[in-house]
């Protein structure tokens, strides 16, 4: 049985704990789906010049019977303006796991909307408001960018490095946890310097 995980794990960036949604799939195909979420984020954060500490899918039974998952993907960076690469990093998470979804010929509406992810989402709109910028979720602001525009950003990248996005996932439903050393070795995408540290 998984033990429950550090309670640092299930928060948002604010905090908050972050909402669950029901499976709507078994196990194994929920975590590597997940695992295909958690890629998403990793290997688009390191194609856009984020360091990458680690990205793992989280399991634990909370209950006999009953299992829940998520996912956590570390990246530090000194840099984030302007915020439309965050974003699209952000975005990457649901849109790589729905591609998974249609690749793998489970794509229904229903599946496709349980893995949106409300914090990511956030996560971008917050970040870049810290740096005087919008992303809105209904419209296109001043200035700024509307979340369907980031969701293309990651769509198209998506597009592009899928075949790492596939290593990884793989390779993450397979170990659990994955160091951004490790994630940089098997897609022979750069992980760039941890912010700050002396060369």
């Amino acid at each position: 049985m998984g033990t429950a995980p550090d309670p640092a794990v299930l928060l948002d960036h604010r905090g908050n704990v972050r909402p669950t949604l029901p499976a709507v799939l078994g196990y194994e195909d929920s975590r590597l789906g997940l695992a295909f979420h958690e890629a998403g984020h990793a290997v688009l954060a390191m194609s856009y010049g984020f360091h990458l500490l680690s990205t793992e899918v989280v399991y634990w039974e909370p209950e006999p019977d009953r299992w829940n998952l998520t996912g956590l993907t570390t990246i530090a960076s000194e840099d984030v303006i302007p915020p439309w690469k965050f974003g699209a990093q952000a975005a990457a998470g649901t849109v790589a796991e729905v591609r998974y979804l249609m690749t793998s010929g489970l794509w229904t509406p229903e599946r496709a909307a349980a893995c949106d992810a409300e914090h990511d989402r956030r996560h971008a709109i917050d970040t870049a408001a810290e740096t005087g910028h919008r992303i809105a979720c209904d419209h296109v602001p001043p200035g700024g960018k509307s979340w369907g525009q980031v969701r293309g950003m990651a769509l198209r990248k998506i597009g592009l490095l899928w075949r790492e996005i596939r290593t990884v996932a793989h390779a993450m439903n397979e170990h659990t946890k994955l160091t951004g050393e490790q994630v940089a070795a098997m897609t022979g995408l750069a992980n760039p310097p941890m912010p700050g540290a002396v060369a």
